[in-house]
């Protein structure tokens, strides 16, 4: 027969080591949920930190058996060579060149976006409007269409009106392209303003459009802000259209610019990660700088739609 004071005792041990019956529900799913974070972590850090320890290893480096995880010595040589900066180099790169068609793409194109989509957005929030739903539905549709479908009617488009190896090749497309996306999140944004703070700016004598860029769309700052940096980080980020409207060298893009630091015969892999490196800087200090706005815009503008 059990003792009951002992079993009494080997409960209360097992509770104290294992946090008592809540172990197997509450405590095991933060478990799971700590490892889940720290895998997905790691897939996105790993690959970035990888890149940048490649970027400051020799070349001869890379070939060798076993492989070393952190550079035997430390070089800045791959950077010189992307910036221009190496004497020796036979056939430099115009790095900074693609850098500023990039820059200037992703800005006009991101800056487009953001205007028309929050008109369209406006429209959709505060105008009854018959079949709303409908139209929401259909955007959110059309911004699930593969891109690579695009490709050849964009290239015809784009030839007949003459606009092949131009900027405009790639701003209209990325700027329609992202459209969708940034209504749809506007759309949530706008409808978590009261209206009685645009009618009380229409009493003031503000017409609609007014009441729009005074009132709305200075309280929709956290939507604005995500809206426009999905569009620029989709516009810097983007690589088939940018390989496909444009073939002069000096206005491709950044994106497509890095792939021709591969020569016929070889691959210089610590070029391209000191290259890919110095791509990601502008997005980083994009996000470092907005983070705020951007988590507040993401988790905000879900509440309604």
């Amino acid at each position: 027969m059990n003792n009951p004071v002992h079993t009494a005792a080997q409960d209360r041990a097992a509770r104290g080591a294992f946090g008592g019956a809540s172990w197997n529900s509450r405590n095991t799913g933060r478990l799971l949920i700590w490892i889940a974070g720290i895998a997905v972590v790691m897939n996105g850090v790993f690959p970035l930190v990888w890149m940048l320890l490649t970027s400051l290893k020799p070349e001869g480096e890379l070939s060798r058996l076993p492989i070393t995880y952190f550079p035997d010595a430390v070089t800045l040589s791959n950077y010189a060579t992307v910036l221009g900066l190496n004497p020796n180099d036979p056939s430099p790169k115009p790095f900074w060149r693609w850098f500023g068609n990039s820059a200037l793409i992703s800005l006009v194109s991101a800056g487009l976006c953001v205007w028309i989509s929050s008109q369209v957005a406006y429209v959709i929030a505060r105008m009854n409007i018959r079949g709303r739903g409908v139209i929401l539905a259909v955007i959110a549709g059309i911004s699930m269409f593969p891109l690579i479908t695009l490709i050849v009617p964009l290239f015809q488009t784009m030839r007949a009106l003459g606009l092949l190896n131009t900027h405009l090749a790639l701003i209209i497309p990325y700027t329609v392209l992202s459209l969708p996306v940034c209504t749809l999140m506007m759309v949530g944004f706008f409808q978590q303003i009261p209206r009685d703070l645009e009618n009380a700016a229409m009493v003031d004598g503000c017409t609609r459009a007014q009441a729009l860029w005074k009132v709305v769309f200075p309280l929709s700052a956290p939507g604005v802000f995500t809206a426009a940096i999905l569009a620029f980080v989709n516009a810097w980020e983007e690589f088939l259209l940018a390989l496909t409207l444009i073939q002069r060298e000096d206005m491709r893009t950044l994106a497509v610019g890095i792939t021709l630091y591969q020569g016929e015969f070889a691959f210089p892999w610590a070029l391209i990660s000191a290259a890919l490196v110095l791509a990601m800087v502008p997005v980083a200090v994009v996000v470092v700088m907005f983070q705020d706005r951007v988590v507040s815009g993401l988790t905000a503008g879900g509440v309604k739609g």
